[in-house]
């Protein structure tokens, strides 16, 4: 089957659901009023709360969310067939991902901007505000773990990139100079911005930079001998600092970059695709699946941790988008628009493993033989899939691996910049929590936490990938359902309909807590040390969280039937003073 008739009918699907799903989102489920005083005006700062153009805004949260997870997770996917994956990228993105992305944007500002885990206290109850905050934490832990190794192993394989990344701080610094100290409008010196970055690609190819030396030049001090944990350490380092300078400076013209990169990739992969006509080469439901893999119920729903639903996009938007909403109509767009989006970079990339890789001679059975070929392989998989597309449009293949390794680490370090940030402001909280003022108030102390705890796990490279990741996977839809929980919940206080938020809930606490005990069966089976020692407590750890959190939430929902049930009235002491809000 010709690749791009998929991906018409995929498309399709998306305008449609955003047509007319998102709208009735917004207007019947979480009734959108512009006459609210959003937060971003509330509380403005210059440094967190910044009142942002909401095509800008949708810039900074689309590729704040559409990191590498949505290009690795369906990369690895394909191994269970290419319908399978995209069944539940197309269904994920438009009635869990839609409902969840939005509604976490909503909750947020109409709680002041609290993170997802903190407004939990206001809807469902005290202990459920630690237990979340924990869960989160341990989330951004494995977030920031696996995007820093994602990276520093395109790198090590990639050494033409490096240059290309390098550029891009820079060039984003000096695009948020123009763009907020001149008040230039940001579109046409963005698009400048990446014609500049993208010159550097010929010079990235022609001069690759290898750390190798270097590495081998310190010894065994702290593990950097080799290549990938120093470039872990100098990761961690730019990130801790990345993620204490103002938003405008360098996160989001570099998001703003990035959304225009993202819509280039598809661009390539898709026309690439059209002009090509490919055929898809992976079978539409793997018939031979490998002895290694986990069952696909429940674990493609995890494996899958972006580009269908994700937990962290909660963590983005009412940790960092809800800060900078200009107004609350502009939730619908960013919060709808960008999950549609990164269902499209997550379609792209199971085109790219099922259809691309044969374009460039790689034989799908050979690249997928086994689960841990599919998961080492699946970046790689999906810059030479990308390397395929852009070979139809005449473009170099050296220069489309580079072009396909630079999106892969783009959307990573743009994962990793926002997560650090939003760990520091969930340690933050859980200090005050705590009664740890001095930690709360000490923003030194709170970014070398932020960035040290991931940067040890990242050290720990004996540890498989594919481990970490159904790790970071489950956590993190588990994360997700958390999510949908308090949404689910704030919606039923207010008499609206909470099916769009009950129906994806229950099938992601289903299919995630059902992982996590089959995790922890098989690191006590099968694994290493570092896995029993390190992975195996942490799941167990999620797990007790995570059931416990449920259990809050069920019974903050009988308080509210009992509440009905004695006719007293039900207040909403969240919502804004001003306007309509409920």
């Amino acid at each position: 089957m010709p690749a791009i008739l998929v991906a018409a009918v995929v498309f399709a699907a998306y305008v449609v659901a955003y047509r007319w799903y998102s709208r009735y989102l917004a207007e019947r489920i979480y009734v959108l009023d512009d006459g609210n005083l959003t937060p971003a005006h509330e509380f403005r700062d210059g440094v967190d709360f910044v009142p942002t153009n909401k095509h800008v805004l949708f810039g900074h949260h689309f590729t704040s969310v559409a990191g590498a997870a949505p290009i690795v997770g369906p990369a690895i996917a394909v191994v269970w067939g290419w319908l399978p994956a995209l069944a539940w990228v197309v269904l994920g993105t438009i009635f869990a991902s839609g409902a969840h992305d939005f509604g976490s944007i909503v909750v947020s500002i109409r709680h002041k901007a609290r993170n997802i885990g903190t407004v939990a206290q206001d809807v469902i109850s005290n202990r459920a505000r630690t237990l979340f905050l924990l869960i989160i934490f341990f989330l951004l832990t494995l977030v920031n773990a696996v995007f820093a190794i994602v990276i520093s192993n395109l790198f090590m394989g990639n050494p033409e990139v490096v240059i290309p990344v390098l550029a891009q701080i820079p060039i984003a610094i000096a695009l948020g100079q123009l763009i907020y100290r001149r008040r230039t409008p940001a579109l046409a010196p963005s698009l400048l911005a990446v014609v500049a970055l993208y010159a550097t690609l010929p010079l990235g190819a022609a001069v690759p930079l290898d750390i190798t030396p270097l590495a081998e030049a310190t010894g065994m001090a702290f593990f950097i001998n080799e290549p990938g944990n120093l470039w872990v350490i100098l990761l961690f380092a730019y990130a801790g600092v990345a993620s204490r300078i103002p938003v405008w400076i360098l996160l989001q013209p570099r998001d703003y970059i990035n959304a225009h990169q993202l819509v280039i990739a598809l661009v390539v992969i898709f026309v690439g695709m059209l002009v090509g006509f490919d055929t898809i080469d992976a079978p539409a439901v793997n018939p031979d699946i490998p002895a290694d893999a986990p069952p696909v119920v429940p674990f493609l729903f995890v494996v899958i941790a972006c580009g269908a639903i994700s937990g962290f996009h909660s963590l983005v938007s009412s940790g960092t988008t809800a800060k900078q909403l200009d107004k609350e109509s502009d939730a619908r767009m960013v919060g709808s628009l960008g999950s549609l989006g990164e269902g499209s970079l997550a379609m792209g990339a199971v085109m790219a493993g099922a259809a691309g890789l044969g374009i460039v001679g790689i034989d799908w059975n050979e690249a997928y033989a086994s689960f841990e070929a599919a998961d080492g392989g699946a970046v790689g998989n999906f810059v030479s899939g990308v390397s395929g597309f852009a070979s139809n449009l005449a473009i170099p293949e050296q220069i489309g691996l580079v072009f396909g390794s630079l999106i892969v680490i783009a959307f990573a370090a743009t994962t990793l910049d926002t997560g650090v940030r939003m760990q520091r402001y969930v340690i933050q909280e859980i200090g005050y929590i705590s009664g740890a003022r001095g930690l709360s108030r000490n923003l030194n102390a709170v970014t070398l936490l932020a960035v040290a705890i991931p940067l040890v796990l990242a050290l720990f490279r004996e540890v498989a990938f594919e481990r970490l990741w159904i790790l970071f996977g489950t956590t993190n839809q588990l994360t997700a359902g958390l999510a949908l929980s308090v949404i689910a919940v704030y919606l039923i206080a207010r008499r609206r309909n909470p099916i769009p938020a009950v129906v994806p809930l229950v099938f992601l606490l289903a299919m995630t807590i059902t992982a996590l005990v089959l995790d922890a069966i098989d690191f006590i089976a099968t694994g290493d040390l570092v896995t029993r020692t390190v992975l195996l407590p942490l799941n167990l750890v999620i797990l007790f969280l995570a059931v416990w959190v449920v259990v809050e939430a069920v019974l903050a929902l009988r308080r509210l039937r009992d509440a009905r049930a004695r006719q007293d009235p039900v207040t909403a002491p969240d919502e804004p003073s001003t306007g309509t809000g409920s």
